[in-house]
């Protein structure tokens, strides 16, 4: 019905970047809020970023100033530039997205990617 793919992680080293992509292809009539979560072993996923449908953003603190996502309409993708990288930024980093599927139906449903590890070590 509608897929999310994620590109871009790998390894990196600390003080490095990496631009992650996401794509959303299928059923979809209009995407509105997109994010990128990720979860670290152990732990609980958690939110980094956010972007509506205007354009407003939201920010994880521990991202803040380091972390920019952007997002391409006319393509379906959301991005993620990771600049200055910590160890503690190493997870696998998930895309999410609440999209209208068709133009008859109101309802949004939210959709996950399978995500895409990144590894910050020296």
């Amino acid at each position: 019905q509608v897929q999310l793919v994620e590109s871009g992680g790998g390894l990196v080293q600390p003080g490095g970047s990496l631009r992650l992509s996401c794509a959303a292809s299928g059923s979809i009539f209009r995407i509105y809020d997109m994010g990128w979560y990720r979860q670290a072993p152990g732990k609980q996923r958690e939110l980094v970023a956010t972007i509506t449908r205007g354009g407003s953003t939201n920010y994880a603190d521990s991202v803040k100033g380091r972390f920019t996502i952007s997002r391409d309409y006319a393509k379906n993708t959301v991005y993620l530039q990771m600049n200055s990288l910590k160890p503690e930024d190493t997870a696998v980093y998930y895309c999410n997205a609440d999209i209208q599927n068709t133009v008859v139906s109101l309802r949004r449903n939210n959709y996950w990617g399978q995500g895409t590890q990144v590894t910050v070590s020296s």
